[in-house]
């Protein structure tokens, strides 16, 4: 066991998506994925709906793993262990309620299960803890999407009550969004909201369609403690290349300069380039800077560019 000072860079996200069908969990979710990897080869999708995530494979060259039924805890394992050897950077599970009520799923396992109920609860929920810790220990970032069951409220247009589907709780176990750094919630206009936020990202923003822009607001928050960590050299003597020092003093002032910065990569490398004095001595600042970068570059947008499939009204989960 080892002692380690906090830092986001050994973090990956774990994001759930939650909307009930015709929401656009999976585009969301790929376009999530894109934004975090920058690159579609490096993105796979384990389908429990029957090849659908291949839908949408006009966006990009991703890769998807197919399993059906039994969606045992042991499959879903198994698939998250494939895709880790495979190298992938973003795993996106679509759906995790299929582990929870799909078919040869946790209730349907305890359904058939002879004996006490209560009892068989105790053999079921380490297998579906295991699936959860798989998750939780992966090297990639998560993203996964569940089901929300339906209904319908009436809604007044026009001085007439239409009826509008709605999603109400999620098909999962309770307290599934307790593993998850953001849970965002799509209505089926395809407008999202955060129900959980700890990275502050998206907790007072109004409504967005989800983008790529958005997973790239995110990974910033994964990246951004590493660009501006600084370890403490107190006791430690430090050598400044004569070099270094005057470049930093023909400068405009620090302030200025961190001041200028517009976002997260400029400020990184006028980070980078300071001596390790320097580093301490205006760490707070870059620290300020870096943050205000953060809020400020996740500003929701409606999505212009809309693919033929989508104009008829098939942006389908």
């Amino acid at each position: 066991m080892q002692i380690q000072k906090a830092s986001l860079k050994r973090s990956k996200i774990r994001l759930a998506l939650q909307s009930p069908s015709g929401g656009g969990k999976t585009m969301s979710a790929l376009l999530l994925a894109k934004g975090l990897a920058k690159d579609w080869n490096k993105i796979v999708v384990i389908d429990t709906e029957n090849h659908s995530a291949e839908l949408y494979a006009h966006l990009g060259s991703y890769n998807v793993l197919n399993i059906v039924a039994p969606f045992t805890p042991e499959k879903y394992i198994e698939a998250i262990k494939l895709c880790e050897q495979a190298c992938m950077e973003v795993i996106i599970i679509d759906s995790l309620s299929h582990e929870w009520e799909g078919s040869g799923g946790i209730l349907s396992i305890h359904s058939n299960m002879a004996g006490n109920s209560f009892t068989n609860w105790g053999k079921l929920t380490p297998r579906h803890n295991a699936f959860i810790q798989a998750m939780l220990q992966s090297p990639c970032h998560i993203i996964g999407t569940i089901r929300t069951k339906q209904d319908y409220v009436l809604q007044q247009k026009n001085g007439k009550f239409i009826p509008e589907k709605v999603g109400l709780k999620g098909v999962t176990r309770e307290g599934m969004d307790y593993e998850f750094t953001i849970v965002l919630d799509i209505d089926i206009k395809h407008n999202a909201t955060a129900s959980k936020d700890r990275t502050n990202l998206f907790d007072i923003k109004p409504e967005f369609i989800i983008s790529t822009k958005t997973g790239e607001t995110i990974l910033n928050w994964c990246n951004s403690a590493e660009a501006i960590e600084v370890t403490s050299t107190e006791g430690l003597p430090e050598v400044v290349p004569q070099q270094t020092i005057e470049q930093e003093h023909s400068q405009m002032p620090m302030p200025e300069q961190v001041k200028a910065c517009t976002d997260i990569l400029t400020l990184t490398a006028l980070f980078n380039s300071l001596s390790q004095t320097n580093k301490l001595r205006y760490k707070e600042l870059f620290s300020g800077k870096k943050q205000a970068l953060i809020k400020q570059s996740f500003i929701p947008k409606p999505i212009t560019q809309i693919s033929k499939s989508q104009q008829n009204g098939q942006h389908n989960n």
